[in-house]
């Protein structure tokens, strides 16, 4: 086991203060995903931010798959690598509905399946590894964390970055345990993830918060709308029309099925239309809802008329722009809740689901309404109390854009980064065995 990183990381301060020069370092990331759902997203947000404050330094992405992440990567002025999954290890996984026994034991069955792909994997990975000599690797997602603590070169240090919480996954709650011996620090981006990590995963790894951020410039309230009723096929909503959306990966407990069942709720009232904006990016079997079964209930509650299904959209902040009140309805804590943040930083209201490290970016009454994970009814009282008041829309909006720009913004990954990955780097010289 090599050494532990001192927690907390040291502060920019004091790194300041060392008159030492500071040579420029080789971070390598992992991203199991090479699609955009928020953890790349935040993984992107990262990137910007180290590479404003060290624009020296070397940054490498290498995913698991090819999509859309390599080249907003190579946007940015990073590295990108696609070293695609065999798909047996790519379709592996306890993300679904089954998440106790039948969990566990298909995971067990999926990996005694994927067993020579992922060795052959594992190989490839610490040969493009080796080539790409890092002085840290960084990684994203559960199967990139087992996979780094195998693969890193001797002496590397390897951070997990947790945006789940690791207790959910009952399989794989095991095998970063007996691996974390192989990692010297985590980052989760919650307290609640990281007490959570704690507890899961025992008191020997560091584990520090550290909040995600977003791009301010990009998620602000001024700028284009996206054409919401166009993409979803749907005639232009009439004058006085309150805009619902829930904006949110596929995800079975992202809570579709509830806020439609709200959205049926609704009492009479002002006009409202809701949409359901994004679509499948996650190959992990069992993981997502399927949209036709949306559109199917639906349907069934009588409100296909009111409902518009947009598919994945280029520009969220253009959808959440042309929105009134954008809905986080997860019925499971949510690690974080990214578009939380970003729909705060749009100057949108914001219903949230009350739970996890969502209830820790917002002020209930605020710069948010909250409600209860999957309360059908508490939902829909509060979708009918903001469009029925246009002034606690406009209130809310405007003192959610005053806690993103004091909380959100990415500048500060780097201001925690950045010395933890010096850190690690003097604690793992290359001379030092790699």
């Amino acid at each position: 086991m090599h050494p532990r990183v001192p927690a907390p990381p040291p502060s920019p301060d004091a790194a300041a203060r060392d008159p030492r020069p500071r040579p420029p370092l080789r971070i390598v990331y992992l991203s199991a995903s090479g699609a955009l759902g928020g953890a790349e997203r935040a993984l992107l947000d990262l990137l910007a931010s180290v590479r404003a404050a060290e624009p020296s330094w070397s940054l490498c992405v290498v995913a698991g798959e090819d999509g859309p992440l390599a080249a907003r990567v190579r946007e940015l002025g990073a590295e990108a690598h696609v070293l695609a999954f065999p798909p047996r290890l790519a379709s592996l996984g306890d993300a679904g509905t089954a998440g106790g026994r039948l969990g566990r034991a298909g995971l067990m069955a999926g990996m005694a399946a994927a067993g020579p792909s992922a060795a052959l994997y594992l190989l490839r990975l610490r040969r493009l590894l080796a080539r790409l000599a890092p002085d840290a690797v960084h990684t994203n997602g559960f199967k990139m964390h087992l996979l780094a603590a195998y693969a890193r070169p001797r002496g590397v240090p390897v951070v997990w970055h947790l945006h789940d919480f690791v207790s959910a996954r009952p399989a794989m709650r095991g095998l970063l345990r007996s691996a974390s011996a192989r990692c010297s620090a985590a980052v989760a981006v919650s307290e609640a993830v990281a007490e959570d990590a704690r507890a899961a995963l025992g008191s020997g790894l560091a584990v520090h918060t550290v909040l995600n951020a977003i791009d301010l410039s990009r998620f602000r309230p001024d700028g284009e709308a996206a054409d919401l009723a166009a993409r979803a096929g749907l005639a232009p909503a009439a004058d006085g029309t309150v805009r619902v959306g829930l904006v949110a990966t596929m995800g079975r407990w992202k809570g579709h099925e509830t806020f439609l069942r709200a959205l049926a709720a609704l009492p009479a009232g002002p006009p409202v239309r809701g949409y359901v904006i994004g679509g499948g990016i996650y190959r992990t079997a069992g993981s997502e809802v399927a949209v036709d079964d949306l559109r199917r209930l639906a349907a069934e509650l009588g409100i296909a008329r009111r409902v518009g299904f947009t598919g994945l959209v280029d520009d969220p902040a253009a959808a959440m722009r042309a929105l009134d009140v954008v809905v986080h309805a997860s019925t499971q804590p949510e690690p974080f809740g990214l578009v939380i943040a970003e729909a705060m930083a749009c100057g949108r209201a914001v219903i949230v689901s009350d739970a996890g490290g969502a209830r820790e970016i917002v002020r209930p009454g605020h710069d948010a309404l909250t409600a209860a994970p999957g309360d059908v009814a508490a939902l829909s009282s509060a979708i009918h109390r903001l469009a029925a008041d246009p002034a606690l829309r406009a209130a809310l909006g405007r003192h959610g854009r005053e806690s993103a720009l004091l909380t959100f913004d990415r500048a500060r990954l780097a201001e925690r980064m950045v010395p933890l990955y010096r850190s690690l780097a003097a604690a793992h010289p290359p001379d030092s065995g790699r």
